[in-house]
């Protein structure tokens, strides 16, 4: 067997056949055999690995002493004064220093592939099953979503009228109803198709309606089902087939819908809210077709899938290629202000993530003054994306610097100046969190100052473009404010609102 010895002061790479030879002769000496009997098996790090052979050795045959006996033959000094230029600190059997380094060069053998392929196997599994818990948590939340959206059906059953009855809602409605109602569910589905079905008329109950407190998202298209009946619009056919305000009929109750009230006739309106209620469910729904949009992938641009632009009033951007009929497109229509003004304000989605060069567009295409925010950028689910910088961005081809940022009770203001090349323009931006999705402000005061410190900035912007007004879908919070500013502004010149007609206005527009 063979014996190893140690050193530490020599590289034993750097050892040629001279130092060899002398190393193997010193060895001999020091075993007291002939330099022929020691041989150098091979040279690892800082050891050099030997055995020694019998003196009589058969030729052709390896055959080597036990190393043990070899040791104890050895004189240490002798070595120590023939090798000293080798610096050797230490003389051990081979089995127990080279042991560890050939069990390192057997790291990859059979027990190492297999320790390799078990732990591969375990990460394996541990990812499957936590894909599959993934998998069947969806499945839970689709579920739990669609019993929720079950719930949230509206009802809307007609009354057979009396004499009496029929002249109430002469004096107070626009709508008239037929003498034999006949009711026609419109079932509305996510994907916006409406799918009449008739029914005949139920029984008589303490109202004309029946529904459950939803917001007008829910009403005006979100991804929930939609049950109404029709029968309570008269003689207003377009409706039955195909809820939508640009038939010529259901434009001409649009355009001529009204009911002014006084100050004193407004506050006894609140104060029986249910038939604010009736009245607002009276008028039609503004469903827009997506096939009336004849634009292709244009649904990649909206954030809800049901709640289109009415292509009639929409704002068209600039192209960026006259052939892509995609760059033109955002989701946001022109709104009629105080006294029909044109395009006093824009209406509009909560920008998306593909969405925010084209909403910077259209603030500098349309020379906005005022942008108004109303929602915050998640409440449960994302409602608007973060399409400001912190102090200065780049959104396509226009440049937002934030100048100065002012912290309100409940909202917040930035002052913005925009740029285009070498021109550039101021922008105010307001963020008014305190009004949460499909409910109502704690209090009307802090809206109201709101919507006079934006009149106040319009006002100051003459000859400048509309006030852009966003939520997150653009038709609930968004169409409260801007009625809100018109009511608001109608009631401070002629002394009397006409809601209904805002209302059925906005609806037109939007």
């Amino acid at each position: 067997t063979a014996f190893v010895l140690q050193t530490l002061q020599m590289d034993v790479n750097k050892l040629n056949i001279t130092l060899l030879r002398i190393f193997r002769q010193g060895v001999a000496a020091a075993l007291g055999l002939l330099p022929q009997q020691v041989h150098i098996n091979r040279l690892i790090k800082n050891c050099v690995e030997l055995f020694v052979s019998p003196l009589n050795r058969k030729p052709g045959i390896s055959e080597a002493l036990p190393s043990e006996e070899v040791l104890h033959s050895l004189n240490i000094n002798i070595l120590h004064q023939s090798l000293s230029q080798f610096g050797i600190t230490e003389v051990s059997p081979e089995k127990n220093v080279l042991q560890g380094q050939r069990e390192a060069d057997k790291i990859w053998s059979k027990e190492g592939f297999y320790a390799v392929v078990i732990f591969l196997s375990i990460f394996v599994i541990l990812v499957t099953c936590l894909m599959v818990l993934y998998r069947l948590k969806e499945k839970i939340q689709l579920s739990l979503r669609q019993e929720k959206e079950k719930k949230q059906e509206i009802h809307l059953s007609p009354l057979p009228l009396q004499t009496s009855q029929s002249e109430y809602k002469t004096t107070n409605s626009m709508v008239q109803p037929e003498q034999a109602p006949k009711v026609v569910n419109v079932v509305v589905d996510p994907q916006g198709q409406c799918v009449p079905e008739l029914k005949p008329p139920l029984c008589a109950s303490p109202s004309p309606f029946r529904m459950k407190p939803v917001g007008l998202q829910e009403r005006r298209g979100s991804n929930v089902s939609l049950t109404l009946d029709m029968s309570s619009l008269g003689s207003v056919e377009p409706f039955v087939s195909v809820p939508t305000p640009r038939e010529k009929v259901a434009m001409e109750y649009l355009q001529s819908a009204g009911r002014v009230l006084t100050r004193q006739q407004l506050q006894e309106a609140v104060a029986c809210s249910h038939l604010l209620q009736t009245e607002f469910m009276e008028i039609p729904m503004n469903f827009v077709d997506p096939k009336e949009i004849d634009i292709p992938s244009h649904g990649t641009k909206n954030r809800y899938k049901t709640i289109l632009p009415n292509p009639l009033s929409r704002v068209y951007l600039k192209p960026k290629n006259p052939s892509d009929s995609l760059s033109t497109y955002i989701n946001a229509n022109y709104i009629r202000g105080y006294g029909g003004k044109e395009k006093a304000f824009i209406a509009t989605q909560g920008p998306m993530i593909n969405t925010v060069n084209d909403f910077w567009q259209m603030v500098w295409q349309e020379d906005s003054p005022v942008i108004v925010m109303i929602t915050k950028l998640k409440e449960k689910n994302e409602k608007c994306v973060l399409y400001w910088p912190e102090k200065r961005g780049i959104y396509g081809k226009v440049e937002v610097l934030v100048n100065s940022l002012q912290e309100c009770e409940n909202y917040t203001v930035r002052e913005l100046t925009i740029k285009q090349g070498s021109q550039s323009r101021s922008v105010k931006h307001y963020w008014y969190t305190s009004w949460p999705d499909h409910k109502t402000p704690d209090s009307a005061q802090p809206l109201l100052q709101l919507m006079l410190d934006v009149e106040e900035d319009r006002v100051e912007s003459p000859g400048r473009g509309p006030v852009i007004v966003h939520c997150s879908a653009g038709i609930g919070r968004t169409g409260c404010f801007i009625a809100t500013a018109i009511g608001c502004q109608q009631l401070k010149e002629e002394g009397v609102v006409d809601a209904l007609s805002i209302v059925w206005e906005l609806r037109v527009d939007r």
